[in-house]
């Protein structure tokens, strides 16, 4: 198979030989509409198949950080870049209550270290073990659903009694089965890109349920 045949279906236009500039332009902003509109349908999708497990899931986070918990996000490639976004958002909030959050695969002399002396697939695992408690949270990113680095992390996170959060794909992969995973959102696509968006959408609903919950008078106390 030619790597036209491999790469064309998704930018065909680019494969057309097309001599018009005009048409270029015109097949390009339709390809980037097209992939817009899927991409809005899909975070809607997600968000409405959820609505109530992502209240659920993000009062009860609220509740651990109000205890002194944090947060441990982790994924690989493409979702490692997700995972650190995700820690961002909550340690480093625009606005609201920032809390206790890193991501796991941020240090690259931790992720080559562990990698190089124990094996790659005990990275997320190795540090759960260092530095989680009881009132801890751990979110792993995965498009796939299957990752083996992310499967014992998480399984390390539940004996721990973690709150554990999964971020799967297409048909959720072993994220979905486990029941290792207290909360697992999977977004029903075969579009990596897309479930990458969709999972941003999801990770931000997370972080407003919990920041409106930590907002609220607690025992007849004001707000801080």
């Amino acid at each position: 198979m030619s790597e036209s045949e491999t790469t064309g279906f998704l930018y065909p236009f680019i494969e057309s030989e097309e001599t018009d500039a005009t048409g270029l332009l015109d097949d390009l902003a339709a390809s980037a509409r097209d992939k817009a509109a899927e991409s809005a349908r899909l975070q809607g999708e997600s968000l409405d198949e959820y609505s109530d497990a992502l209240t659920a899931a993000g009062t009860e986070m609220a509740e651990r950080f109000r205890a002194g918990g944090r947060l441990y996000t982790f994924g690989n490639g493409g979702s490692s870049t997700d995972a650190a976004t995700l820690a961002s958002l909550f340690n480093r909030p625009a606005r609201g209550r920032p809390v206790a959050a890193w991501s796991l695969a941020a240090d690259n002399a931790v992720v080559t270290a562990l990698g190089n002396d124990v094996g790659f697939e005990l990275i997320f695992k190795r540090q759960i073990i260092a530095h989680s408690r009881q009132p801890d949270i751990a979110i792993a990113l995965s498009t796939s659903g299957n990752s083996e680095d992310l499967m014992t992390a998480i399984a390390e996170a539940s004996r721990r009694s973690l709150l554990t959060i999964g971020f799967s794909g297409h048909d959720g992969g072993r994220m979905a089965s486990t029941e290792d995973l207290d909360y697992c959102f999977t977004v029903h696509s075969q579009s990596i890109h897309r479930i990458q968006e969709s999972h941003a959408m999801l990770g931000y609903r997370l972080w407003s349920v919990a920041q409106e919950h930590m907002a609220r008078p607690r025992n007849g106390a004001h707000a801080l």
